[in-house]
């Protein structure tokens, strides 16, 4: 495909690595052959880097796959999905998983992305429902508006939570960045 073809949320390979597009823009000066700036984000590795390409530049489209899954369990070292509409199972090490592994539960459902059968990554769903373990004791008298203290889930990761959050609580947590979203019904 041709570089000026390249749009937010595009796939391409570039020497052997697979990037997503972020942002593009294109700039022409004169007589020269015009310019096409993408800021991309590499799907193996997750960095994030700006590409400079000539108009006539030509870079190959990736068929990215995603594919709805079914978190089954782990055993410390490897996570293992299954595809729901095949019950194919597959496992991701859990070093891959590290930011999303405190959200995993049992029967969870993700997106998996995937390249040629290369697992490039997993989508959690934007909030999920996890059990309080653990949680401090509210403070008598401690009514200061919007109080909060600590409580663990049922995956180990700790939170913030209102005090009127105890032990055996389900509560919601926003897998963006991990704090308390809520009280599920």
């Amino acid at each position: 495909m041709n570089v000026n073809d390249l749009r937010p949320g595009t796939t391409f390979l570039y020497e052997n690595n697979i990037y997503v597009v972020i942002d593009q823009s294109f700039s022409k000066t004169g007589r020269q052959q015009g310019k096409v700036t993408v800021k991309v984000k590499n799907l193996r590795s997750g960095s994030r880097t700006e590409m400079t390409f000539t108009g006539g530049d030509k870079v190959d489209k990736a068929m990215i796959e995603r594919k709805e899954m079914q978190y089954l369990y782990n055993d410390g070292n490897d996570a293992y999905l299954m595809d729901v509409g095949t019950y194919d199972q597959v496992q991701i090490p859990m070093k891959n998983l590290d930011w999303e592994k405190n959200f995993l539960t049992d029967g969870l459902m993700i997106k998996m992305t995937e390249y040629e059968g290369e697992i490039l990554g997993v989508a959690l769903p934007d909030k999920v429902e996890l059990k309080i373990i653990e949680a401090e004791a509210a403070v008598k008298g401690d009514t200061t508006s919007g109080a909060q203290k600590k409580a663990t889930v049922e995956t180990g990761w700790e939170i913030q939570v209102p005090l009127f959050v105890t032990e055996g609580t389900v509560v919601i947590v926003n897998t963006v960045d991990g704090k308390y979203a809520g009280r599920a019904q």
